[in-house]
């Protein structure tokens, strides 16, 4: 069995075969999904949960749970009525997340000030509701600036609330994942992992205690080897779980059930 920690199920590239391709992940022993409920904006972040609510009776499909959340591209759309959306959502009962959330000095789509103002803003709705959250962060190239800012924003912000989260597609060093771990959090692994170039990434993976592991798709961006360029899709998250188990010396089968009980145990 599989668990998919990070999946965006209403991305419009899944239009024309939604409900097959998550037949196909079902097919493939996937389980359960987290469908991130970003949207393309805050206008759209409600469309995780509008799925999840559409295909809850399906037996042939992964049980999916949702998050909500403005992506810090976003971050300059987060006005108050974009908050206010945010917090009413994160109030739904399918709703087990906040997020993704975070920092992004790669693009820099929204000013880095805003993005840390919204980022920190949506922390105290997490908060406020009792959720944990989802961390998106990426630096600028040769810099580690946006995980350093990232994470003392969580020691000051989030560490008391004892809530943790989740680092997606982690792509830091192995001191960014023991400071976020000190707070909680797990570290969740897409397919980039399997890239030629990853081997920073596959180092890090193999220090992570096993207990705080996650696999994920980030699909449809991130299709591992050998699918890589092509759209990905949930029922890929079997291909970041052998080669996370390759990495960490045990088969795909024990690390996919070590990963889908992480995910339980932390979400319940």
């Amino acid at each position: 069995m599989l668990v998919d920690s990070h999946a965006h199920l209403d991305s419009d590239r899944y239009t024309e075969d939604r409900e097959a391709m998550l037949v196909r992940a079902f097919e493939a022993g996937v389980e359960a999904i987290l469908a991130v409920g970003i949207g393309e904006g805050p206008e759209t972040m409600h469309g995780a949960l509008d799925l999840s609510r559409a295909y809850r009776s399906r037996s042939d499909m992964p049980r999916i749970l949702v998050s909500a959340g403005i992506h810090p591209h976003e971050a300059s759309l987060a006005d108050e009525g974009a908050l206010n959306k945010l917090d009413t959502l994160a109030a739904e009962p399918e709703v087990v997340a906040i997020g993704e959330i975070g920092l992004d000095y790669f693009y820099d789509h929204s000013p880095r000030e805003v993005q840390q103002r919204v980022f920190v803003d949506q922390m105290k709705v997490a908060a406020r509701h009792r959720l944990p959250i989802l961390i998106h962060c990426r630096a600028s190239a040769e810099s580690t600036n946006a995980w350093d800012d990232a994470l003392a924003l969580l020691d000051e912000y989030w560490r008391a609330t004892g809530l943790g989260g989740v680092l997606h597609c982690f792509a830091g060093e192995y001191r960014h994942a023991q400071q976020a771990m000190d707070m909680g959090f797990l570290i969740s692994f897409a397919g980039n992992i399997t890239f030629p170039k990853a081997q920073p990434i596959r180092d890090v993976a193999e220090k992570i205690p096993v207990d705080r592991i996650l696999i994920e798709t980030d699909a449809p961006f991130l299709a591992p080897v050998p699918h890589r360029g092509k759209r990905n899709e949930p029922a890929m998250v079997r291909r970041v779980a052998e080669q996370l188990g390759a990495v960490r010396g045990v088969n795909c089968e024990t690390m996919a059930l070590t990963t889908t009980e992480n995910f339980y145990r932390f979400f319940g």
